[in-house]
């Protein structure tokens, strides 16, 4: 799904949010991206599995829980989340 369209029967309000949410979440992945690339250029071949997934798993979840929490600030600046 393209991030910019309007999913059917959403509303105008909750794409609005929704394009707030996009812009932390964006500028996370981004970071996170190059901290799992220079983990990743860091690494010989033979650590690239193991303890390395886990590691690169971590990175992952820190994109969610930025997301999750640019959510949360949403529904608390509209009062919705007390």
């Amino acid at each position: 799904m393209n991030p910019r369209t309007c999913p059917e029967g959403m509303t105008a309000e909750q794409f609005a949010e929704a394009q707030r949410i996009f812009e932390v979440a964006q500028e996370a992945v981004v970071d996170e991206t190059w901290r799992m690339a220079c983990l990743m250029a860091g690494k010989q071949d033979n650590q690239l599995l193991g303890e390395t997934e886990f590691q690169l798993r971590d990175h992952v979840h820190r994109i969610g829980g930025i997301t999750l929490q640019a959510a949360v600030n949403e529904r608390r600046k509209k009062g919705v989340l007390r």
